[in-house]
């Protein structure tokens, strides 16, 4: 928005005229002190301090005509203004004029030397320009346009070089991408912490609609580990009351990552928790989420649910499921000795096709038996081969240790990690564990 050059009024001394030792020491300390800086402003007035000894003059000025039409144009800095003033902050306040030489100059584009200055007396900047005899225009260019310009003036006339004009425009324009640059980067960086912050509320929310408890159900030990690979995800648990003492366990997630998938797990949440009447058989529930996600959210985005429904039944220790694509929950018999799948009716994942008939299975479960829910963030992390972590670790994991629920998640979860050399998780990890007693 504004030029780099400022020059001291009472300079009269050029550092093009020193040896090269002397220029070479400059240059060398200018670039250090410029790399140091993070202030766009601060690395402007760094910067003026240093180009006074290289353009001595009587005033300056900057110009700017970003996101202005011709002939408009704004002065952004001026030796006439008693304190250093930052463009950024306040674009709004600076002046503003549609006419005049300076006007020309800037949409001009091209590097200017005026060796006897004569002012019309109605120019709108004429102040800026009172009593200056020459000048030397430097354009600053931005995506081949000269947004940006920068004055220099002496009260005598004939007082700048045209033999150094080259130089002088190459290393304002220099300094003007540098200074552009961190300008960008301290934007990028603003929106990435309120985007941050914005992440970290929808996590927040995310996690407040899973269940703050796990419920106590007779026969049945429960735990969970729920991990997002980003600040929100779209893996999703819940459990549902239903009538006679029984209990509904879902687990399900959605396709995709970070904000889109949790947004879609929130639907979910709210369209299994608004179903009519009881959520039993579970075939209904998972047929009444699939037609409303289908008809209202899912319809040709490509995204989906896959998901594990199953009531469990106290009195006999049967789980009545239904699975919509998800992986088939893992069994672990009474005697440890193998691993189960409860594999039957799978039908389509949710959200695809909202007139899919969805069909229950029944699985009868003994004391001791242990039910392992999880979603594909397990049994797909990679190792740095690329390689998947897989169901047969898993399995091996679950077999590994006793049968207590929460010992079979931390054995899986240091097996994950040990597996995945701890790299953050590339998709959320959700595992279920439910052991019969």
């Amino acid at each position: 928005m504004s030029s780099p050059i400022e020059i001291s009024p009472t300079a009269h001394s050029s550092l093009f005229d020193v040896p090269w030792e002397q220029r070479m020491e400059f240059v060398v300390n200018t670039m250090r002190e410029m790399s140091e800086q993070t202030d766009p402003q601060q690395m402007v007035s760094t910067y003026n301090k240093r180009m006074r000894q290289l353009i001595p003059a009587d005033g300056w000025m900057s110009l700017s005509r970003r996101d202005l039409h011709k002939p408009e144009y704004k002065i952004t800095r001026s030796h006439l203004w008693g304190r250093e003033h930052n463009p950024w902050k306040t674009p709004d306040k600076l002046p503003r004029f549609d006419r005049g030489l300076l006007s020309e100059l800037i949409y001009k584009e091209e590097p200017t030397i005026i060796d006897d200055l004569e002012l019309a007396p109605d120019d709108p900047a004429a102040e800026y320009l009172e009593g200056m005899r020459s000048l030397v225009a430097i354009p600053l260019f931005d995506k081949g346009v000269s947004l940006n310009m920068a004055i220099v003036m002496r009260k005598e006339p004939q007082s700048f070089s045209r033999e150094r004009l080259p130089e002088q425009v190459w290393m304002a324009n220099l300094f003007g991408r540098a200074t552009h640059n961190l300008v960008l980067s301290q934007e990028v960086k603003k929106a990435y912490d309120q985007m941050e912050k914005e992440l970290q509320v929808v996590g927040d929310i995310q996690r407040s609609l899973l269940p703050q408890q796990l419920p106590d159900i007779p026969t049945l030990e429960l735990a969970a580990h729920y991990q997002t690979s980003q600040r929100a995800g779209g893996d999703y648990y819940d459990f549902f009351p239903v009538d006679g003492g029984k209990w509904g366990i879902l687990i399900a997630d959605v396709s995709g990552h970070g904000t889109p998938a949790a947004v879609l797990m929130a639907v979910t949440h709210s369209i299994a928790h608004t179903a009519d009447g009881e959520p039993d058989p579970p075939s209904k529930l998972l047929t009444f989420v699939n037609k409303h996600l289908a008809a209202r959210y899912t319809n040709g985005t490509g995204t989906f649910v896959t998901a594990f429904y199953g009531i469990y039944d106290p009195s006999t220790r049967q789980l009545r499921y239904c699975r919509a694509g998800h992986h088939p929950p893992r069994i672990k018999r009474f005697n440890g000795s193998r691993i189960d799948l409860m594999d039957g009716a799978n039908n389509i994942p949710l959200g695809i096709d909202g007139d899919e008939v969805y069909e229950d299975d029944v699985e009868q479960l003994y004391p001791g038996d242990v039910m392992v829910f999880y979603t594909d963030g397990i049994v797909e992390a990679r190792d740095r081969a690329g390689q998947l972590f897989g169901t047969d670790r898993l399995d091996d994991a679950i077999k590994a240790c006793a049968c207590d629920p929460e010992a079979i998640i931390r054995r899986t979860m240091l097996a994950v990690e040990a597996f995945t050399d701890d790299a953050p998780p590339s998709d959320d990890q959700t595992l279920l564990v439910s052991k019969v007693r």
